[in-house]
């Protein structure tokens, strides 16, 4: 399994991440896994019908008197006629059905489980129980199993048109078991001069004020399309909705690619659009040709018409095998994920490659800047919690925010890595991170990315990285990162042009072979500081500083490490600007091409090495109050094997050899 190295990965999230709200959506190689959804069968049996009864009512309607209750615990056919009932008629239900016409009420109520595809409701009626059961068999015009695109486009419309028959008589509930149905969500169905395709509207939509509630016997499918963009199910400027349980499944595996031009990766199995108070629970989604979930707005932040997403919950919900990423948030606010799977996010599937991102969860709310170089905001997403979730199998990262404010990933367990592009206040905390097998390339955690102006003001905290290359590459100014436990790796900690740091009660452990603890390398740092570290083991060194602050301009950068156990030497070539003071080492330091150091005050307890060496290029030198112990043969406390400028070695230094 190939991953891309941290910068590379985040820039190219950055370069490829398209906007995704405002109506349109425009758009790496893992083993392939088995169909997470087997194929449908063909001609589902329906539903048994619970306890109905097929014998013909022995009583005709228009014996039914005003303000009287009425038990259809029979057949009662209307022959096709249109009855006026008397003011304030119920019926309730005993297993019998009214067919075959319309009844038109003067008020009174109806027991949902009476209603079917042969009678039609006029008038003031509500339900007598807020809560619809969904009886498959009993709506002819809906049809389960394979069926053709006229016959999906049917069972769009009708499903989608009895929610909201429902919602009218008075349901707020929707319930839905044993179900097996295609649904057309890719045809322009307005009669309106404008012909635009607009997915969410398109899509089945869940009304305000009102629950879908599914079980694990329910299947709503994509109509296999060759559209680039669809929605399967939609809560599209709406309020106070729930939607639970349930297998929303796409057609990726029988998607047309080649139809329409554009890369096909948005086709969204279920999408949150200018949505309000919103709950999805136990809501499994997978095999979208784009993205399992989706969070958006309707417009952009600067329109009048700008509709966020907010106040949405997404707890214990299952995202699968979705071909470009398993969740995004483009647009909105207080948004909480929490105790959800995402498995195998963005993989190639047979004729089916994964696309672009291919992470579990991508925050990448869309921004450009004007011609003075300011950020013009076309959405914003902020707010954000991520907690208790689950990731395994993505094609190239877990949980990413390209672009995002104020975004909390904590208590998560993932096997892939965890991505700031831009984005501030941040705070990935108290994750567990545990590389695959097969993963030896990558960064369990990485900040920001050269090219970006708006990292900032992040925290990494607490977490325990195991088996990445890289442990935590960080980049960019003003972040903590402390409290980490990182195991089994190439590289511990990797900085890059970073400024405003600290870097503190880390520990570092690995046994691979060449392991540096602490890797600055071809970069700057400035105002950064390591202490209290504790590197337990590694094979190389504990601090490699190769390239830093070495070019005009940096003379002033200053990085410190201080108060830190090191079991690996350390090294400070071609670098300025270090100081390394009170530090406690059980290996030597080499110092080479190195400039404005102070090393001062550290107990050295170097083996088979010398304490300090000092070779060609130095300038600037302060070594003072060190407390070394060589053991070992032909060994030096201090080794300066060759001339420099302005090099001071105190006779405050002590030596045991």
């Amino acid at each position: 399994m190939k991953r891309m190295t941290p910068h590379i990965l985040v820039i190219c999230l950055t370069i490829l991440f398209v906007a995704c709200s405002n109506e349109s959506f425009e758009e790496i190689v893992p083993d392939a896994v088995e169909n997470p959804d087997p194929d449908p069968d063909p001609d589902p049996d329906p539903e048994p019908d619970p306890d109905l009864v097929t014998d013909p009512c022995d009583f005709d309607i228009s014996s039914i008197k005003a303000n009287t209750t009425t038990v259809i615990n029979c057949q009662l056919d209307l022959q096709g006629k249109s009855v006026d009932l008397p003011a304030n008629v119920n019926f309730d239900f005993d297993g019998g059905l009214i067919i075959n016409g319309t009844l038109n009420f003067s008020g009174g109520y109806i027991d949902g489980r009476i209603m079917n595809s042969d009678l039609e409701l006029k008038g003031d009626v509500q339900l007598k129980d807020p809560i619809f059961k969904f009886i498959p068999s009993r709506w002819k015009n809906i049809v389960q199993g394979r069926v053709s695109t006229d016959v999906a486009l049917s069972n769009n419309a009708n499903f989608e048109g009895l929610i909201n028959q429902t919602k009218a008589l008075g349901a707020t509930t929707f319930e839905v078991d044993q179900f097996d149905a295609y649904f057309e969500v890719a045809t322009v169905t307005s009669t309106t001069t404008n012909q635009n395709f607009y997915p969410s509207r398109e899509a089945i939509n869940v009304p305000s004020d009102f629950t879908l509630r599914m079980t694990d016997n329910t299947n709503l499918r994509v109509q296999p399309n060759s559209r680039k963009n669809y929605v399967l199910l939609a809560v599209r400027d709406a309020s106070n909705v729930r939607v639970e349980g349930g297998n929303l499944i796409g057609d990726r595996l029988e998607h047309d690619d080649n139809s329409q031009p554009g890369p096909h990766a948005f086709g969204f199995v279920l999408m949150i659009h200018g949505g309000s108070n919103v709950d999805l629970v136990g809501v499994r989604t997978i095999l979208g040709t784009g993205d399992g979930i989706d969070v958006n707005s309707i417009g952009f932040t600067f329109e009048a018409g700008y509709i966020p997403s907010n106040n949405i919950r997404i707890t214990n919900c299952i995202m699968d095998s979705n071909r470009r990423n398993n969740m995004s948030i483009t647009d909105g606010f207080n948004i909480v994920v929490d105790g959800c799977q995402f498995l195998n996010a963005g993989i190639d599937m047979p004729g089916s490659p994964g696309m672009a991102p291919g992470v579990a969860m991508d925050v990448e709310a869309f921004r450009g800047k004007d011609d003075a170089g300011n950020f013009i905001l076309y959405e914003r997403a902020y707010d954000l919690t991520f907690r208790n979730n689950f990731e395994k199998g993505s094609k190239f990262g877990s949980f990413v925010v390209a672009i995002g404010e104020d975004v909390t990933i904590e208590n998560n367990t993932t096997e892939d890595g965890i991505a700031i592009g831009a984005g501030h206040g941040i705070k990935i905390i108290g994750n567990t991170l545990i590389a695959a097998a097969d993963d030896n390339i990558g960064a369990g955690i990485t900040t920001g990315h050269p090219n970006s102006t708006d990292t900032y003001d992040n925290v990494i905290a607490n977490n325990r990285i195991i088996g990445h290359n890289i442990g935590i590459a960080a980049y960019q100014r003003d972040m903590k990162i402390y409290g980490n436990v990182i195991e089994d790796f190439g590289v511990g900690i990797q900085p890059k042009d970073i400024r405003n740091f600290e870097i503190y009660d880390n520990t570092l452990t690995s046994d691979r072979d060449a392991s540096i603890a602490i890797f600055g390398n071809l970069t700057t740092m400035d105002n950064v500081t390591f202490r209290n570290n504790n590197v337990v083991r590694v094979a190389r060194e504990s601090v490699k500083m190769v390239a830093v602050n070495e070019n005009a301009g940096q003379e002033s950068f200053k990085t410190t490490f201080s108060d830190n156990d090191f079991t690996g030497s350390t090294t400070i070539s071609r670098t300025s600007g270090v100081d390394f003071m009170e530090n406690r080492t059980k290996k030597g330091i080499i110092l080479v091409n190195a400039k404005n150091i102070d090393i001062t005050g550290n107990t050295i307890e170097s083996t088979g090495q010398d304490g300090i060496t000092i070779q060609q290029g130095c300038s600037n030198l302060n070594i003072g109050n060190n407390n070394i112990t060589v053991i070992g043969t032909n060994l030096d406390c201090i080794d300066q094997k060759a001339a420099g400028t302005n090099i001071v070695i105190a006779n405050t230094n002590t030596c045991t050899n």
